[in-house]
């Protein structure tokens, strides 16, 4: 006979005890008699069946009182763990979603089925997150049973089933398809958000706010701007944000090939097509099939392989090269360049048609000159980056050379800052000073200037702005080291910590660990 372990219960829950400060709009004031949602089912439960581990989600501002439910519950539950989400504000369902899907993968991780039955309180909590663990458990990324504790004023006392358990039936359920939506949304937006890119800067932040809207669509896409400045780095965003992550994502220079290997590679050739054919070629549309192709410097497109790319976006198929058959293919093309592509077209070097079809949605990057408040994480990340198997440790870099680099134009954009970061690994063996600069930086480095307050509509921006670009200095002056960096900005250290949550500027050590380079390699 074989012995079973008995299933542990897990509880987990938001914090029904509010926040410190004025009390939020979807909070009303709870009777002094009134134990709250947790308590009133720990209460009924204590009967059945008692939890073993209780998890309660509060937001920072919470953390005093989700404490004191900790304490009335440490009666009732072996194991509690109060877990602080980074939100400033919890009725956000993007960042609530961005926030809760690693920890549920965590909790899959910690607590799994069968030898776990995890309960997830509904009752707790704003309604955007109750909304969201319908979603999690519907769409089975959190394996829970849904519990909802009846207010006391609408039961009598005592009531037999003043704890429900939410069930939905999903084929009498029309509205699931709207959470299905939902989930495929939250999904897309947390990908392209979480995107390898350093977006700190108002410019940045604002890209990346039209990348997130345009991923969720299926529109062509034109990303502008200059060369080095990272176009191949936002077409993949697009890509990861969008219903076809899961697809291929092929790149070709078409700057890079003669116009008879590129009409190859683009759209493949049939065996004997040409001298040296010797088998069959699935181009690369074919090989984007379901996912995304990104062509990037289109406007050096011969006329030839233009009208041929024409055809392939207007009927949706192509014909290999030496080929009679028409193939479908399914395949969101992403293009981009660093050239006026209105003056080629005015010129007649570039077909009109073809560049309205590529304008689907057009993407602009801006240069590295425009986006300096984002050159002290760069600088970070390429050393980071750079020290990989050679040093024990990431160069520090002196605010004196700090200022030389933002005061420097980057004709060569993300691609120069990276090659002159890796340079620094080989040539310095302590600090970098404006004398390890290369002589182009060091002599061409324009007058310091206050940073331009960009996309600024109003004093609150323009001061949001200036915090942040300091902020995001200070941190990479001392390499993220809250204590100093909070002593050089005059505030608290919690106080850094909320603002470094909020601006998305980062302080998860995990975060430290990863080795890809969120801005290498900008196209």
């Amino acid at each position: 006979m074989v012995s079973r372990e008995p299933v542990k219960r897990l509880l987990l829950t938001w914090s029904d005890r509010g926040i410190d400060g004025p009390r939020p709009a979807h909070q009303s004031e709870r009777p002094a008699a009134d134990r709250g949602p947790v308590m009133r089912l720990i209460d009924e439960t204590e009967r059945r069946a008692r939890y073993h581990r209780a998890v309660i989600l509060t937001v920072p501002r919470g953390r005093a009182k989700a404490q004191a439910l900790a304490a009335d519950l440490a009666s009732h539950v072996e194991t509690i763990e109060i877990r602080d989400v980074a939100l400033e504000d919890p009725s956000d369902y993007a960042a609530l979603f961005e926030q809760l899907v690693p920890f549920v993968a965590e909790l899959e991780r910690s607590a799994p089925a069968p030898a776990w039955q995890v309960d997830v309180l509904l009752s707790a909590g704003t309604p955007q997150a109750q909304t969201l663990w319908v979603i999690l458990v519907q769409a089975a990324m959190l394996r829970a049973r849904m519990l909802q504790v009846i207010p006391p004023a609408f039961v009598p006392h005592p009531h037999p089933r003043a704890i429900r358990e939410v069930r939905l039936d999903l084929e009498g359920f029309p509205e699931i398809r709207v959470l299905r939506a939902e989930l495929s949304r939250l999904r897309a937006e947390a990908r392209a958000r979480s995107a390898t890119l350093i977006a700190g800067s108002e410019p940045m932040r604002a890209l990346m706010a039209r990348v997130v809207r345009v991923a969720q669509s299926d529109l062509p896409v034109l990303v502008l701007g200059e060369t080095g400045s990272g176009k191949e780095l936002i077409a993949r965003a697009v890509h990861d944000g969008s219903a076809r992550a899961d697809g291929p994502f092929v790149a070709e220079n078409c700057g890079a090939l003669a116009e008879s290997v590129l009409a190859s590679e683009l759209f493949g050739h049939e065996a004997q097509a040409f001298t040296g054919a010797g088998a069959r070629h699935r181009g690369l549309f074919e090989q984007a099939h379901g996912g995304t192709i990104f062509l990037d410097e289109v406007g050096e497109l011969p006329a030839q392989v233009q009208a041929m790319l024409l055809r392939v976006l207007q009927e949706g198929t192509v014909r290999r090269v030496g080929g009679e058959q028409s193939i479908k293919v399914d395949a969101r093309v992403i293009a981009a360049t660093h050239r006026d592509l209105p003056a080629m077209v005015a010129a007649g070097r570039f077909r009109e048609d073809l560049y309205y079809r590529l304008r689907g949605a057009t993407l602009q990057v801006p240069p590295l000159r425009e986006r300096v408040a984002d050159l002290p994480a760069m600088v970070k990340v390429f050393l980071q980056e750079a020290s990989i198997g050679k040093r024990a440790r990431v160069l520090p870099v002196s605010p004196e050379a700090m200022r030389v680099l933002a005061a420097y134009a980057w004709p060569g954009n993300v691609r120069e800052l990276r090659s002159e970061v890796h340079r620094w690994a080989v040539f310095c063996d302590d600090t970098v000073m404006p004398g390890d600069l290369s002589p182009e930086i060091r002599n061409h480095a324009r007058p310091a200037a206050p940073p331009p307050i960009i996309a600024a509509t109003t004093l609150a921006d323009a001061v949001e702005a200036a915090e942040r670009a300091a902020i995001a200095a200070a941190f990479a002056t001392h390499d993220g080291n809250l204590q100093r960096t909070a002593r050089a900005l005059g505030i608290e250290r919690n106080t850094l910590k909320r603002k470094l949550a909020r601006y998305r500027l980062g302080f998860d050590r995990s975060a430290r660990a990863r080795t890809r380079s969120p801005i290498s390699s900008g196209t």
